[in-house]
């Protein structure tokens, strides 16, 4: 079951960033491309409150935030125990 999801644009530089960390990771994630999905642009404004800015991501549908988030979690090991548990 994949925990994670990055919603993301078509030209985002930093959702391809994202993307390619999480892979090098070896965290499967699901992406919603809010430039081409509506119902996945709502779904992210309501989990994020309202936020315009990608990528944003949600584990478990819980919000983390971006890209600077994530690294951050990864960097104090937080991220590896988000997804074990």
């Amino acid at each position: 079951m994949t925990r994670v999801t990055i919603y993301s644009t078509g030209t985002c530089p930093i959702c391809d960033k994202t993307k390619n960390l999480l892979k090098k990771w070896s965290i499967p994630y699901n992406e919603v491309r809010v430039d081409q999905d509506q119902a996945g642009l709502k779904e992210m404004l309501e989990i994020t409150n309202h936020a315009r800015m990608v990528p944003q991501i949600a584990i478990d549908g819980k919000w983390i935030g971006g890209f600077t988030e994530l690294t951050e979690m990864h960097m104090e090991d937080q991220l590896d125990e988000f997804m074990e548990s």
